[in-house]
């Protein structure tokens, strides 16, 4: 864990949104594509997925994690953005869990769900995983990810 950690804090969050955007486009262009696409993400893809709503066209994102920080950006969010939050997760402190939940309350664009499981409960076979949760969470998406998508 403390290889991950170290090299969480090395990452390039402004690189990685550059580099996101380029598949983006290019799952646009697919033949026989809609023109849409999306971002799905968990721990710190969740993270760059709720930073590609705020920063990108993509028509629908999904999840995410340690997301306090990024509140300032969030009226920039104009199309779905599908917050899930597991409430004993050890790496997202309830306060910042909090924070999100109240600041993504009442907007058309958003929806903040909260699960009583521990990071990462959507991993199969992961050491948090939480099939009732995750089943809730996939099944909490499935609509809105059809609808934006098509």
């Amino acid at each position: 864990m403390q290889r991950v950690f170290d090299l969480f804090g090395k990452f390039d969050k402004a690189k990685g949104i550059e580099d996101l955007k380029a598949p983006l486009a290019a799952a646009r262009a697919m033949p026989n594509a809609n023109g849409k696409a999306g971002t799905i993400g968990y721990c710190l893809g969740g993270l760059l997925a709720f930073t590609m709503a705020e920063q990108s066209d993509a028509d629908i994102s999904y999840y995410g994690v340690g997301l306090d920080g990024l509140l300032d950006d969030l009226p920039k969010v104009t199309k779905p953005l599908l917050v899930h939050i597991a409430d004993q997760d050890e790496f997202f402190p309830a306060e910042g869990r909090a924070k999100v939940a109240a600041a993504t309350k009442g907007n058309p664009h958003m929806a903040c769900y909260n699960y009583n499981a521990d990071h990462a409960f959507a991993r199969v076979n992961g050491v948090h995983w939480d099939g009732r949760s995750a089943t809730i969470a996939n099944g909490r998406g499935a609509e809105p990810l059809v609808k934006a998508l098509g």
